[in-house]
């Protein structure tokens, strides 16, 4: 972190102090006292009094009295994976810190003409995949596309959009809602803020011009009890994604045959003296490392020194082999990279590329930031700094947790395929999956977290029956689930399709599941190996053979879960379960889509996918 200049309007002892405080803090610090600051200068403009000179360090201006009317700010999400709706909620405890009383709601539960007395209004939004609504906000997002909808004359709003720049459509969902809303003539209290997968920091500056948008209409009371220091959000545990558990891996065991095409691999974690705690359907984080190979092979089409200090993203700096090893991604090729390589390098045949129409897309497919470099050279345009400062940090990847926490107490369960190609003429390698398949053994630590999934839970009465489609490594919740259920001793009926290649090589967990089926934890168990006949046999045909009693089940109040792969298993089972109703359930194509629509709305119909 930079220290702070001389010339500002700080004593030179509040100088000294802040230089020797600010260097020690982590980034989840400045975010905190990014926001702390924005609260007192909030306050300072609605009102309250300046801070006197040897004031003690809380807040000078202070929030209204518990008598005084606070102003509503009405907070939207729409999340696939749980982290717009942690946003919304931590955006509403800061509001509510910052004087005004927020109102959260799910974009599943609303309808567009409800937004004109939702004044004003923050959304918060997901994009899934290439530039897809999350599930949750798929209805929502078309009403309000439509014809029909409401005009919004008057309604302040803001959009804060969570997106992966690797997607082509980066952020797409929450530019729709940011361009709708100002077409049906609602006005922008600020600018929308396009967040990347490390989105803490830009979503904590969009909320804090937010909050300095509205500062002038919390009104300071006379006399409080409450300050803006007190009234912060909760001190999260020690362990979370801003310091991760350096979790010891107590087992590691290779689930698939030696016939096997596929390296799956079973990891088990200690969570002893974390504190961290899961449920079923959670997953967990896992930080990687990259591995050797590829950060020498970066080094070496760059023409870089690897031994050359550079800048690290949460302040500091190293080796430019450790940066690249552990702190930033060196895999991903977008399209902002491309643009800001471009304009560092000033090449005119990448801003060609980048300006081509379909050429772009076409280049991206299958390269990583190596092909760049080789491709592209910089001719000695970049040093080593000036290459890092275009990289994004390198995120953790989420796996759905394979382990109920009352059956492995202390210990956390992972089911990982090792990822391993060939593209463009290169070998291609999974970050994560072969950074724990090659690079930790039993013994090492990993750093993790947990990342809970509100929306992938079993239901919380265990006699609801249960139907899983989890194919491959898409069965690692289900056995949390089937786990949990087995440890209660709860008798609700279950019915799991597994799908893989072989059976003799690739039946994950198969002793488990026969267990399950004896002692009667498990009611059925359909599976499909794909290669085992002439003919390639998948979940959504074992689907479809059971038409009938799977329309029963859901006629008797199942939940249907499905996780796994969301390029093409999930929308053939969407197909399949759409055909298992229309034949079950002897209805029309049309009433069959509004029946698993209604599953769906009903929070009957979940998915995980990835």
């Amino acid at each position: 972190m930079l220290p702070l200049p001389d010339a500002s309007p700080l004593s030179r002892q509040q100088v000294d102090h802040l230089n020797q405080v600010l260097p020690s803090l982590t980034p989840d610090q400045v975010t905190w006292l990014n926001g702390y600051l924005t609260g007192l200068l909030a306050a300072h403009r609605a009102g309250g009094a300046a801070p006197t000179a040897g004031a003690p360090p809380a807040i000078g201006g202070t929030l209204p009295a518990a008598d005084t009317p606070r102003p509503k700010v009405h907070v939207v999400y729409g999340t696939e994976s749980g982290n717009c709706e942690a946003l919304a909620d931590t955006t509403a405890k800061q509001l509510k810190a910052r004087g005004f009383q927020p109102e959260v709601d799910n974009l599943a539960d609303l309808q567009p003409d409800q937004l004109p007395a939702m004044n004003p209004l923050l959304v918060i939004v997901s994009t899934w995949g290439d530039g897809d609504p999350p599930d949750a906000a798929v209805d929502f997002h078309a009403a309000l596309m439509s014809e029909d909808a409401p005009r919004l004359d008057g309604l302040e709003f803001a959009v804060c959009a969570l997106g992966d720049t690797s997607y082509t459509l980066f952020c797409q969902t929450g530019k729709d809602f940011d361009r709708r809303l100002e077409e049906l003539g609602g006005q922008r209290l600020t600018g929308r803020e396009d967040c990347d997968l490390d989105y803490e920091g830009p979503w904590q500056q969009w909320l804090d011009r937010v909050t300095t948008a509205l500062a002038g209409r919390v009104p300071v009371a006379a006399t409080t009890a409450t300050t803006f220091a007190a009234a912060t959000t909760a001190v999260p545990s020690a362990f979370g994604k801003g310091h991760p558990f350096p979790a010891p891996v107590t087992g590691r065991v290779l689930l698939s045959g030696q016939g096997s095409h596929k390296e799956t691999w079973h990891f088990e974690l200690s969570l002893e003296g974390s504190g961290l705690a899961y449920e079923p359907g959670d997953a967990l984080a896992v930080i990687p490392r990259n591995a050797p190979d590829v950060v020498d092979a970066v080094i070496a089409a760059g023409r870089l020194k690897a031994d050359a200090a550079v800048p690290l993203p949460g302040g500091g700096e190293a080796s430019l082999r450790e940066a690249l090893t552990s702190h930033y991604d060196i895999t991903t090729l977008s399209k902002p990279l491309l643009e800001k390589y471009a304009a560092a390098t000033r090449r005119d045949d990448l801003q060609q590329l980048i300006g081509a129409n379909g050429a772009l897309p076409e280049y991206l497919q299958g390269r990583q930031l190596i092909d760049l470099l080789a491709d592209y050279p910089h001719e000695g345009a970049l040093a080593e700094s000036n290459l890092i400062a275009l990289l994004r940090r390198l995120p953790a990847r989420l796996y759905s947790i394979a382990s109920s926490p009352r059956a492995h107490a202390g210990e956390v369960h992972l089911t990982v395929a090792a990822v391993r190609y060939q593209s463009h003429g290169r070998p291609r390698k999974g970050v994560c999956s072969t950074y724990l398949a090659d690079l930790v053994k039993k013994g090492d630590t990993s750093p993790i977290y947990i990342h809970p999934n509100q929306h992938f839970r079993p239901p919380a009465d265990p006699s609801i029956p249960l139907i899983m489609v989890g194919p491959g490594t898409g069965v690692a919740p289900f056995r949390a689930f089937i786990e949990d259920r087995a440890v209660s001793g709860t008798r609700g009926r279950s019915w799991l399709f597994f799908g893989d290649q072989r059976y003799s090589f690739d039946f994950l967990y198969q002793l488990e599941w026969q267990e399950h089926l004896k002692n009667g934890h498990l009611t059925r168990l359909d599976v499909a190996f794909s290669r085992d006949q002439p003919d390639k046999v998948y979940v959504q045909h074992r689907l479809r053979e059971r038409a009938r009693e799977l329309f029963a089940w859901l006629e008797e109040g199942a939940c249907f879960y499905v996780c796994g792969d969301a390029t093409r298993m999930a929308p053939d089972v969407h197909e399949a379960l759409i055909d298992v109703v229309q034949t079950g359930g002897d209805r029309s194509r049309e009433a069959a889509e509004a029946y698993v629509d209604a599953l769906r709305q009903s929070k009957r119909y979940l998915r995980d996918v990835y």
